[in-house]
């Protein structure tokens, strides 16, 4: 292996390094306690080094937020291709992204509600925000009819959003989040039974 190469492995290493100790502590104690002399104090680096890497908290977040949007990706891709039928995929995929946001709550906060540079609904945005968005494009597909499919994921992914951050911030009512996602569902997959998409 090359000096370069071996340099750039290592570069590679610690950004990973930086990126995974980001997540474990806003996990542990939410984003507002995610500094960067904290972060350098627990990888063990010092803060010049940590910059040499990225330019700042936001950048880190920002890091942060496209793992985040890989690792959703995958797991509303898991639930769509092992459904049977497209109305049991468009239930599976809503149910997958909402337990996403509950199990990792600060990482679903880097990727939808703190001030992340990252361009979005643009060509320039990284793959895995594309990733994410193409399962919801592809799970709303069978059942847009004469909706634009692309409109269509966007609000399948609002009202997803929206019941997520609504219930969690104690807005809506815990007990009858079931109900909210299966009329959400029958309405835009214009169903007349519940029963595909209640828990």
């Amino acid at each position: 292996m090359s000096i370069q190469a071996r340099r750039e492995r290592e570069r590679a290493e610690r950004e990973r390094l930086i990126v995974t100790a980001a997540r474990e502590m806003a996990e542990a104690d939410g984003w507002e306690a995610v500094t960067t002399r904290r972060l350098a104090e627990r990888v063990e680096y010092s803060q010049p080094v940590l910059y040499s890497h990225f330019k700042g908290k936001d950048a880190i977040m920002a890091a942060v937020a496209v793992e985040g949007f890989a690792d959703l990706a995958a797991e509303m891709r898991a639930a769509r291709e092992s459904a049977s039928t497209p109305e049991q995929a468009l239930a599976d995929v809503a149910a997958a992204y909402i337990a996403f946001a509950e199990r990792r709550p600060a990482l679903y906060d880097a990727m939808f509600n703190q001030s992340v540079s990252l361009p979005f609904a643009t060509p320039d945005a990284p793959p895995a925000l594309h990733a994410g968005f193409d399962e919801l494009r592809q799970v709303v597909r069978p059942v847009a009819e004469d909706d634009e499919v692309d409109l269509l994921a966007e609000v399948l992914w609002s009202g997803l959003h929206g019941l997520v951050t609504l219930t969690r911030g104690g807005r809506l009512p815990r007990e009858h989040h079931e109900h909210r996602l299966a009329l959400l569902l029958r309405r835009l997959a214009h169903w007349g039974d519940t029963s595909q998409v209640s828990g």
